[in-house]
């Protein structure tokens, strides 16, 4: 993980690139991550921690009526999280993170371990949005925003490499 972030840092340090985040299952564990590493301050530019839905609708422009018909853990959400991100912060990648991490939550549509990532990158002046579903399957709370923020860390890595 660290040489993947390291890899990062480079890349973006390299080609000016910044990075901000609005987290929810993973409440700050990948900010924390990338804050480990010096001088990240380079690169990474905003992190919200987004965690109930009124967060997310205040500070990132959720609409209300995205949550309310397909819930906070949808891919609707998270794309919702990083367009909104992205028009606020206006960086270079912006990345959403929206799950049940458990022990409870669950549904059947959304069981424990069911995490949305939400990922938009900008290249000349436009940006591409991914939006990618993962399960983590049986697994603790502290494994699934561990490798959640593992999973987002891949996804930013693989989109500037």
């Amino acid at each position: 993980m660290k040489s993947k972030l390291s890899k990062i840092k480079k890349i973006c340090d390299e080609q000016g690139l910044k990075i901000s985040l609005a987290e929810s299952c993973t409440g700050g564990l990948l900010s924390s991550l990338i804050t480990e590493l010096p001088g990240s301050s380079s690169f990474f530019e905003t992190s919200l921690v987004t965690y109930s839905n009124k967060s997310k609708i205040s500070f990132l422009g959720v609409k209300k009526n995205i949550i309310s018909k397909y819930g906070a853990v949808s891919h609707q959400t998270a794309k919702a999280m990083v367009m909104g991100l992205r028009l606020k912060t206006k960086t270079d990648i912006a990345l959403s993170i929206t799950g049940v991490a458990g022990p409870t939550g669950g549904t059947k549509k959304n069981p424990v371990g069911t995490v949305y990532f939400g990922i938009a990158v900008r290249s000349k002046n436009k940006y591409k949005t991914n939006i990618y579903k993962k399960y983590f399957s049986k697994k603790s709370r502290k494994n699934i925003q561990s490798d959640s923020a593992q999973f987002a860390i891949d996804l930013i890595h693989d989109s500037i490499t």
